[in-house]
């Protein structure tokens, strides 16, 4: 019981960016794959330390997100629950990091009627059957409803629209968990 507690403190805890500059490569991947589940762009921010600020690590951010490929995004957006599920399906570390922190990007669905949460679990899996990976959104701000009609709207998308918005929405989230996770 008492590591599940300090595991759920850790998704938190900020991080100095002169912290994160000084631990080891091992320590530095599992602290940045916090924010995003492509390996490519977690090796690049690793690589690129030392940085002088949190917008530094943004600024970077951004640059070697932008230098992805599909297979990158796609890698990425495993790491992620869907929306208004309550358990990750995936495999590995980063989907409970991931998992804790879209637990309280998406606390509207949780407070949402049964037919919002129904609604947006048929349209999730309609579009992961159509496009072959999940519905990403960055869901911080936004109801379940609002969420639900995102949703909606882009299964009229086409593969390669859905992969270029749902890596949009992808680094909107990135930016967000970088700017929690890091401290100046």
């Amino acid at each position: 019981m008492m590591a599940n507690h300090n595991q759920n403190q850790n998704h938190t805890a900020m991080v100095r960016v002169a912290q994160f500059n000084q631990l080891g490569n091992a320590a530095a991947t599992a602290c940045i794959v916090r924010c995003c589940g492509s390996s490519r762009w977690v090796a690049r921010m690793v690589a690129a330390r030392p940085y002088d600020s949190v917008d530094e690590i943004t600024a970077a951010a951004d640059r070697h997100w932008r230098a992805m490929q599909s297979r990158d995004f796609l890698e990425a957006f495993r790491s992620h629950p869907k929306i208004g599920q309550a358990e990750f399906e995936g495999r590995g570390d980063t989907p409970t990091a991931a998992n804790q922190l879209a637990d309280s990007e998406q606390a509207q669905v949780r407070q949402s009627s049964p037919q919002i949460r129904e609604s947006l679990a048929q349209y999730n899996h309609d579009y992961e059957k159509k496009f072959g990976f999940i519905f990403i959104v960055c869901a911080r701000g936004k109801s379940a409803e609002q969420m639900l009609r995102i949703l909606q709207s882009r299964l009229s998308n086409t593969r390669a629209e859905e992969i270029a918005n749902a890596a949009e929405q992808q680094r909107k989230i990135m930016q967000l968990r970088l700017r929690q996770l890091f401290a100046n």
